[in-house]
């Protein structure tokens, strides 16, 4: 039996090392520590392009491309302001990313259980749009001070002396001015992110690899994982463009609201400026989610992603 084989079967029959039970409330608490350091790792190791991403949407004239944005922060304000914001990157969407994926997990088997004869995009729908709701509401506080920082250098130096600032000047609205148009980019990137992951690993599966999951090597079932997170980010990115211009527009007042920054941004602009960085950005940085969170499941003796949970019961039987 392939280590693989033998993990998702001791996770499915709770023999793994720690008496873990798949849809158990340790399941779910594990999901989200895994969805945590997945994301808040990963994000926190992009925060130089994060900085140059926000000040091309706020500055695109001065922040022109990829190369000349980064050679002119390095030039201006030093090496150390490419990491500007790498607080609210690592709490803030290690927050969400716990969120999120733990989340997700549980929606998608309380929905699986309400809605029995439902398809199963419905399902990654509804788990998905549930668990990021809950999500933005813990991240908005850390984007509203890391967008902030990010580019206005003499706001604050991170969240410790950034947080009390946004509360003195704007109340505790300021932490969630940006929560509509956050819910706006990342709803419809978390409900395509996950449904094309489900679907592209089902694919995987059935077409490529020809095999069951349960019969596949680590390899196989991690290199699926990975196939299918960067596809999935991919798609994400372009929807959920426009909101995030928005995003960066509000926090840094360059609009008062949703509809004044879509007017001076522009519609074009609002589906093409700062879409190529995101992808550097957001396709790599997905991968890498989706692969320290299996491998985080693989090494805890459970199943990895993909799949409904009553499609995991069927196999149990």
């Amino acid at each position: 039996m392939g280590d693989a084989e033998a993990a998702a079967r001791a996770g499915r029959g709770g023999g793994a090392a720690a008496g873990l039970r798949v849809f158990s409330p340790e399941y779910y608490a594990l999901c989200a520590g895994g969805g945590m350091l997945a994301a808040g790792a990963t994000h926190l190791a992009i925060t130089p392009l994060d900085v140059l991403k926000v000040n091309m949407q706020v500055n695109p004239m001065k922040y022109s491309s990829i190369f000349a944005g980064l050679n002119v922060l390095v030039k201006e304000e030093g090496p150390s302001s490419l990491w500007r914001g790498w607080g609210g990157k690592f709490f803030g969407y290690g927050v969400q990313g716990g969120c999120r994926f733990g989340l997700y997990e549980y929606f998608k088997k309380r929905y699986s259980d309400m809605l029995p004869d439902s398809n199963k995009s419905t399902i990654y729908f509804l788990s998905s749009a549930s668990a990021q709701i809950i999500a933005d509401v813990g991240l908005s506080p850390f984007e509203s001070v890391k967008v902030r920082v990010q580019t206005q250098p003499m706001f604050a130096k991170g969240l410790i002396d950034g947080f009390p600032r946004v509360y003195a000047t704007e109340g505790l609205s300021g932490f969630y001015k940006g929560l509509l148009p956050l819910w706006g980019r990342n709803l419809p990137f978390s409900m395509l992110m996950f449904s094309t992951f489900e679907h592209t690993v089902d694919f995987l599966y059935q077409k490529v690899i020809q095999k069951r999951k349960e019969d596949c090597s680590t390899i196989q079932q991690l290199g699926a994982t990975c196939l299918a997170g960067y596809i999935s980010g991919a798609v994400g990115t372009v929807v959920s463009n426009p909101a995030d211009n928005i995003v960066s527009s509000l926090y840094n007042k360059k609009a008062e609201n949703i509809i004044h920054a879509v007017k001076s941004i522009g519609l074009r602009n609002l589906f093409t400026r700062s879409l190529p960085i995101r992808i550097t950005l957001v396709g790599p940085v997905i991968t890498m989610q989706w692969f320290f969170y299996d491998t985080i499941k693989i090494l805890t003796g459970l199943p990895t992603s993909g799949g409904l949970p009553r499609d995991l019961e069927k196999v149990n039987i």
